[in-house]
């Protein structure tokens, strides 16, 4: 017999969290290098903030540091628009005291102007294939997709990393020599901003570079045919720009689309209020019963773009743009006296498992009388009997409307102290 559990505490990711910002930092102590990546300032550009959350979660940084900012305009990706409070990406030379932008805007300048942040890089999507001649609609100087975008050629001669020209140069031939296909080859966009663009004046990256920070905006095209293929440009860019900075990593996967889209479609864990846990994959579009509290429940994911939008009484779960599962409430107050681990007997064997955890099952299970506690296996049925506990469970004998995945193969298992929630732990059958 083969037990996999998945504890949530052991996949935590360190996030700093300031008011509206998770800032995700991957650090060696012996250096103050540190690149500062962003992604979703623009809510409608997923290569961006799908490949800074990969990169949060599946790079390891062993020399010199990382900072990632995965969806930094987490409201907009929600609504997959540009900004639905105004072009964020316009506000960061002015900004009206009333602009509901205003306190994102003010806290991720404060994390650009930070001394330990020696490079920003900006990651979007953005229109065409920059080409410096006229070669149609889509390929053409007026195009931002698939460029290294530069403000200006150079910051001060002693800046660290300040030649942006060459640093963008040297990007821009490393990744294509590994184009997926010939005609993605990246550019190097330099849009002279002080002198020939007052809209970019603005913006993220020459807020960085007036402040004697090296910063690059990041483009891949949105007529790529994928977005795993935008991801894929986004990774290998900002992995150019780490081994420029001398940043030494490795992930664990491939840097190649199968390996990407694998990742994108892993939505991870939901722990709520530190005793309950979904599994998001495969989950299912609604679940009913959900037992959190009437106000101020705590939400966390393992995926860095995890959000709860709460409408209507129920509460929408999303992993960046896409809408994973609506969970409706059924309101209980929590317990504060509960165990930490409870116990059962799977396919034979006793074992111990921790709250808001999972585990599997070949045949059977069943959860050992504990004192105080009462069972509730939703899905499983017998009349005059309040308390599961101590009931030999199969996959037969549970109702399959209850499950909470597609394939009716996933249960919860929910511990009451009296009336008071306690834990629920999910049960998956092979």
């Amino acid at each position: 017999m083969s037990l996999i559990i998945k504890i949530f505490i052991a996949i935590l990711l360190p996030f700093i969290l300031s008011a509206h910002i998770n800032l995700i930092k991957k650090e060696n102590k012996d250096s103050n290098t540190t690149l500062l990546v962003i992604g979703g300032i623009h809510g409608n550009e997923p290569g961006g903030y799908f490949a800074s959350s990969i990169l949060a979660t599946h790079y390891t940084i062993t020399s010199k540091n990382l900072w990632v900012v995965p969806n930094l305009n987490a409201e907009s990706i929600i609504a997959n628009k540009r900004g639905i409070h105004g072009d964020m990406n316009r506000k960061f030379s002015h900004i009206d005291k009333n602009d509901k932008d205003k306190e994102i805007v003010n806290e991720i300048k404060k994390i650009i102007l930070s001394k330990k942040v020696s490079l920003v890089l900006n990651l979007h999507d953005g229109h065409g294939f920059y080409r410096k001649k006229n070669q149609g609609s889509i390929f053409n100087p007026n195009a931002w997709g698939q460029t290294c975008v530069i403000d200006q050629c150079k910051l001060k001669e002693q800046q660290l990393f300040g030649n942006l020209d060459n640093i963008a140069k040297t990007v821009k031939d490393n990744i294509n020599k590994k184009l997926l296909k010939k005609h993605h080859s990246f550019n190097v966009k330099n849009t002279n901003t002080k002198y020939e663009d007052e809209a970019m004046q603005l913006s993220l990256t020459y807020f960085a570079v007036t402040n004697d920070k090296p910063a690059f905006a990041i483009e891949t095209s949105k007529n790529l045919s994928t977005l795993s293929q935008k991801v894929f440009y986004q990774l290998l860019a900002i992995e150019e720009y780490m081994k420029v900075m001398g940043i030494t990593f490795h992930r664990d996967f491939t840097l190649n689309e199968v390996g990407i889209n694998k990742i994108i479609k892993d939505y991870g864990i939901l722990v709520i209020n530190h005793n309950f846990l979904l599994n998001l994959n495969n989950i299912k579009k609604s679940l009913s019963y959900i037992p959190i509290e009437s106000k101020s429940n705590e939400f966390y994911f393992s995926n860095p773009l995890g959000k709860i939008k709460k409408q209507r009484g129920k509460y929408l779960v999303y992993i960046g743009n896409k809408l994973i599962t609506i969970l409706k409430p059924q309101y209980f107050k929590m317990s504060r006296n509960c165990q930490e681990k409870y116990k059962f007997v799977v396919d034979g064997k006793e074992v111990s498992f921790p709250k808001a955890s999972e585990f599997y099952v070949n045949d059977d299970f069943k959860v050992i009388k504990a004192k105080n506690y009462r069972v509730n296996i939703i899905g499983y049925y017998k009349k005059g009997k309040s308390d599961e506990s101590q009931t030999d469970v199969s996959l037969k004998k549970l109702n399959k409307k209850y499950s909470i995945d597609n394939n009716n193969k996933t249960y919860r298992v929910e511990f009451y102290e009296n009336d008071e929630f306690c834990s629920m732990l999910l049960v998956h059958f092979k």
